[in-house]
């Protein structure tokens, strides 16, 4: 995206949030980027599509942060996740909230609203497999009484809330927005049981170290070999090879 893109990105996010789809005017936008109107007509055709990308790129396209492959410190990773997540949202809460309220008159917006925490909870799920799979949490855990699913769900449900409503409803949130996803993920970890230290779990295949970084459990992925035996190298009988001889 070029600079004068970027720059009527931005504007068009900041403008739409406050004054809504009908209240953000080709002019509006135009003078909070510093260009000319037909700038926009230029990049980007219309109104509508200037809006759409600012959607896109503010809040369906957040960058949210990897959770490590290989699993470290649990508590750790998830707040540093959780804390990105949550500010990010708490970021573009004004555009959240505009994109919401307008969702009956522009139902084409619906898919926005929730495309990127839906990208933030699979990464979160697969990063759930992987902690299975390295012995943070047992090898079934759902058939130790872990909803993950639910888990899940809650995770994600509080980081919205306290990102759309601490400034709404400050009594519901007493504790400190930069202590708050930490708080989160510790009633997060206690639910699913996860271990203080890691078990050590049975041999990880490549094929099952590729199906815990993707989040795919073995059921879903038939094809994939459970395990991969690598051939042991043949044993060194101590005499000299045989040599052909010329003849």
């Amino acid at each position: 995206m070029t600079a004068e893109r970027a720059t009527l990105v931005d504007a068009a996010a900041r403008v739409y949030g406050e004054f809504g789809f009908r209240g953000a005017t080709t002019r509006r936008i135009a003078d909070e980027a510093g260009v000319n109107e037909i700038t926009i007509f230029r990049q980007f055709g219309s109104k509508e599509a200037l809006i759409n990308e600012a959607v896109r790129t503010h809040a369906v396209r957040p960058p949210f942060p990897n959770l490590p492959v290989v699993p470290a410190d649990p508590r750790r990773e998830l707040t540093e996740w959780a804390d990105v997540v949550r500010a990010h949202m708490s970021d573009a809460r004004s555009l959240i909230r505009r994109m919401m309220s307008e969702m009956e008159e522009r139902p084409a917006v619906a898919p926005c609203i929730g495309e990127g925490p839906m990208r933030a909870a699979s990464h979160l799920q697969a990063y759930l497999a992987r902690l299975s799979s390295y012995g943070w949490l047992p090898a079934d855990p759902e058939a130790h009484g872990a909803n993950i699913a639910a888990a899940t769900s809650m995770l994600m449900s509080a980081l919205f809330a306290d990102a759309m409503g601490r400034d709404l409803m400050p009594a519901m949130y007493p504790q400190p927005a930069e202590r708050a996803p930490a708080a989160y993920v510790d009633v997060f970890l206690r639910a699913l049981g996860v271990r203080a230290a890691p078990v050590a779990p049975a041999r990880v295949t490549p094929s099952a170290m590729l199906r815990a970084a993707a989040g795919i459990t073995p059921a879903l992925a038939p094809n994939i070999p459970s395990s991969i035996t690598p051939t042991a190298p043949a044993a060194h009988s101590g005499a000299a090879p045989s040599r052909s001889r010329p003849v």
